[in-house]
């Protein structure tokens, strides 16, 4: 609606939620929205809305107008009851007793549902997890938010790590989305870390001393703060399009940390690039784009106008059409202030990226 911020995800985009279920939803809601779990439970039948289903409802915060999260998954065994008995009662004919009612005096005779609040609530990291795992993104908020000053201060923004600033030392931060342990020919253990911040992520690589000292305390979903050295070149000692860092230092910051943490009201610099360029400029370039179907790939696209909604329908049709695994990653706004992952994959192609560019413009598309 004009003026109001909002942000609308399709049922068939959760994880958990088939398409009988959202089928089944469409059709219920034909009649008006639904105004509580309760008038949920009535208007569709529990074979089609099972467990799972609610479950996953629940989690990525369909029913937050109407209960509290910790709440209802509290009660998820109470609801399933109650809407089982409801089909019950709807097979056996009990509901022809109230046929001659209105719908307000149904509701008040027959069976209710009550709600007892939770003993315990949920926390915020808790519910951005559920979020991430149904959704493919943080929604409701991002579990950085609590660290945006202390990481203005003392890391660097991951979108600044770029090949330019190759050999310099620098200090990032974020939160560890996955994380890959391997084992070396000489039997020691070593890993691979994707980092995240709010603008943007990159690999960080752990060797094996200090893996040795820290893995078990890297996991995902646990913030961190790394020092180490930019890498951006490949075993020919070639500058690559894609930067990660090698780990000298790296440190949980823990909730006491963040809690005894006293701004200084200063950012923290990045280092300067260097003036060193590729050897071959040109070819550089058209590398970027040269194996766009390789499945490591990721597209990045900077939307500018986030209000643009016609621009976003289009990407979205143009993406969705062409399933692959590929990721794609929008950077938002014109200060690029924050970055969001989409809950669904394409296959990236040199088609397909020339109908992204002239929706975006060349200069706002990039494949890494």
């Amino acid at each position: 609606m004009p003026g109001k911020n909002e942000i609308r995800f399709g049922l068939a985009a959760v994880k958990g939620i088939g398409v009988g279920a959202v089928e089944a939803i469409l059709e219920a809601r034909e009649s008006g929205p639904f105004i509580s779990p309760e008038d949920f439970a009535r208007r569709l039948l529990a074979n089609k809305i099972n467990r799972r289903v609610w479950e996953s409802l629940i989690k990525s915060g369909a029913f937050d107008s109407m209960g509290d999260r910790s709440d209802l998954l509290f009660n998820l065994d109470v609801i399933l009851s109650f809407a089982s008995k409801l089909q019950k009662e709807a097979l056996s004919g009990q509901t022809d007793l109230f046929s001659g009612l209105s719908e307000d005096v149904v509701s008040v005779v027959a069976s209710s549902l009550e709600l007892k609040p939770a003993p315990t609530k949920h926390s915020e990291k808790e519910r951005l997890t559920w979020e991430r795992e149904l959704l493919g993104l943080y929604l409701s908020s991002h579990p950085l938010d609590p660290y945006s000053v202390y990481l203005a201060e003392q890391t660097i923004p991951l979108v600044k790590v770029m090949p330019d600033v190759d050999g310099k030392n620098l200090t990032v931060g974020g939160i560890i989305s996955t994380i890959r342990a391997i084992t070396t020919k000489n039997g020691s253990k070593m890993a691979f870390l994707k980092l995240e911040d709010k603008t943007g992520e990159i690999e960080v690589v752990i060797f094996p001393k200090l893996y040795q000292e820290i893995g078990e305390q890297l996991i995902q979903d646990v913030v961190i703060k790394v020092h180490g050295r930019v890498n951006a070149r490949n075993q020919a000692g070639n500058l690559q399009d894609e930067a990660k860092v090698v780990v000298e230092k790296i440190t949980i910051i823990s909730q006491q940390e963040l809690d005894n943490y006293r701004p200084t009201g200063e950012n923290l610099k990045a280092p300067e690039a260097k003036k060193e360029v590729p050897k071959d400029k040109t070819q550089n370039k058209v590398n970027k784009n040269k194996d766009p179907s390789n499945s490591t790939s990721t597209m990045y696209i900077h939307v500018k106008n986030t209000n643009d909604h016609g621009s976003l329908r289009a990407m979205k049709k143009t993406l969705s059409g062409s399933p692959g695994e590929n990721q794609v990653i929008l950077v938002l706004g014109e200060d690029k202030a924050s970055a969001i992952r989409l809950p669904f994959t394409t296959k990236l192609s040199d088609n397909l990226i020339a109908n992204i560019k002239s929706l975006y413009g060349s200069d706002q598309v990039v494949v890494k």
